[in-house]
């Protein structure tokens, strides 16, 4: 019997982060000791108040049952609870917002509401992979937009063709910014609001990293600005703020048409978050927040004790405000792949290549704050002892 994978499958490059598993794995396989900076998978553990509510919750049978489709009431209210607190924008939990098995899911599914065959979705390059492929799933078609150092990362909404904009049904947008760790304006928001009330545009900002940020500086929602919840919603997640990756809860809030819309796809898709991680998300949401700024201050540590290594090196690289990540500017002669491998063979480093998020992230590699000082000081050693 032969076995043919669906033509969507084929068209999809590599999963990027799967393909640096198996790179790792290789130098690994030959001695050499690896430094991971290249998945961006915190190494904090989840704070103890938070494992102990989920503790409590799945010893509870209530919980062992088929949760709610959009997520139970009392988390959803915590999500409006802290969006008010956060960032002063009211939500209806009952309308505005919906639990997502973390938010790459919803960012996946979301296509699958709005999208049909040859459809045009607006999408970041470099940026997040899902938001292309959740779009070539759905039959759509990425039109990309250049995020370029000179316009501080952010696309530049004027270059897009009246014909691709007129023909676009949804925009993906994610500030602070997943790889480049760009941050958003407020004028930006507002001419993102404008261009999606102009060409009927959805927009869908993933908010993974607004509380990973320093130095005193504090993110805005796209929901803060003015029409901005008529026209989007909002993804977000517990995975950074709280160290909570591998326990899969997320939400998305805003338009209710939009979060109904994407309701209906995941009532076809999924059975919801298990309902004791969901009561663990209102621990986090609702108790004692002195974990996250410890989080904060721990990357930032890093943050500087790379950058300044990194410029040692002779490496060019500019101080993020938000993210734990780093978006390095390759040397002179050498391509994203080309100087990630040397960084892999030469000094057992593992960074991602910038091209891997779209051809606009050729001339970078990321590198990802998740590993503690010593061995941040250790690859900073290692870089230098290669002599760039």
């Amino acid at each position: 019997m032969k076995i043919e994978k669906a033509e969507r499958l084929k068209r999809l490059p590599p999963y990027l982060f799967k393909e640096i598993d198996r790179q790792k794995e290789e130098v690994r396989a030959k001695g050499m000791d690896i430094i991971d900076l290249g998945v961006g998978d915190p190494d904090l553990p989840t704070p103890p108040h938070i494992i102990e509510a989920s503790q409590r919750a799945a010893s509870d049978p209530a919980n062992h049952r088929y949760p709610s489709y959009s997520g139970m009431h009392d988390f959803n209210a915590a999500v409006a609870r802290w969006y008010q607190r956060r960032f002063g924008v009211e939500l209806d939990p009952g309308e505005e917002v919906v639990t997502l098995i973390g938010s790459k899911e919803g960012i996946a599914h979301i296509p699958l509401a709005f999208i049909d065959p040859g459809d045009v979705v607006l999408v970041a390059s470099p940026g997040y992979p899902v938001y292309h492929i959740g779009t070539q799933f759905a039959g759509g078609e990425p039109y990309y937009m250049d995020l370029l150092k000179e316009n501080g990362f952010l696309p530049d909404l004027k270059v897009i063709s009246q014909e691709s904009a007129q023909k676009a049904k949804i925009m993906f947008i994610n500030y602070p910014n997943n790889p480049t760790a760009a941050v958003a304006t407020r004028e930006f928001f507002e001419s993102v609001v404008a261009f999606a009330e102009e060409y009927n545009v959805i927009v869908c900002h993933d908010a993974a990293y607004s509380e990973m940020a320093f130095d005193g500086f504090r993110p805005m929602s796209f929901l803060e600005v003015q029409g901005a919840k008529s026209v989007g919603i909002e993804f977000h997640s517990l995975s950074k703020t709280y160290n909570m990756t591998g326990w899969r809860i997320g939400f998305a809030v805003g338009c209710t048409d939009v979060i109904n819309a994407l309701g209906q796809v995941k009532s076809n898709i999924d059975s919801g978050a298990f309902q004791a991680v969901q009561i663990a998300g209102i621990t986090a949401l609702e108790g004692d927040q002195a974990c996250v700024e410890e989080m904060r201050q721990t990357y930032a540590e890093r943050r500087d004790i790379l950058v300044a290594g990194l410029h040692a090196a002779g490496l060019s690289i500019e101080k993020p405000r938000a993210t734990f990540y780093l978006w390095v500017e390759v040397p002179q002669g050498y391509t994203s792949a080309g100087f990630a491998s040397l960084l892999l063979t030469e000094a057992g480093i593992v960074t991602t290549p910038g091209n891997g998020f779209g051809a606009a992230g050729e001339g970078y590699v990321r590198m990802a704050l998740t590993v503690d000082r010593d061995r941040i000081r250790e690859a900073v050693k290692r870089i230098e002892g290669i002599g760039l």
